[in-house]
């Protein structure tokens, strides 16, 4: 289990920095996020989350939601990763790059 994975699911909250631009212009690469702990009952269409989809972890957005398969995963430009139920952070601020 990863870090994060691990300090989300113990309740605490995380400033988390991902690589890549699929967020952009939302998130740019490397930006810092706080990550506050969620269950992905709790989150909703929109939500920028911390999740894993097929064995991958993403800082990605809700695309859609089901009862019975999760959450569906996907980035800022139109790619959906998946459905998901494996949640353990929402965004909860987006902080400014040094």
């Amino acid at each position: 289990m990863n870090w994060k994975i691990q300090k989300l699911t113990n309740g605490e909250t995380i400033i988390s920095k991902e690589p890549g631009n699929s967020m952009l212009p939302l998130l740019k690469s490397k930006q810092p996020v706080k990550l506050k702990p969620i269950n992905w009952e709790q989150c909703e269409v929109g939500d920028i989350v911390y999740c894993k989809v097929r064995g991958n972890c993403f800082t990605h957005l809700v695309k859609g939601k089901n009862d019975k398969r999760g959450l569906q995963i996907g980035n800022n430009h139109g790619r959906i990763n998946g459905w998901t139920k494996n949640v353990y952070g929402k965004v909860v601020e987006i902080l400014t790059m040094p």
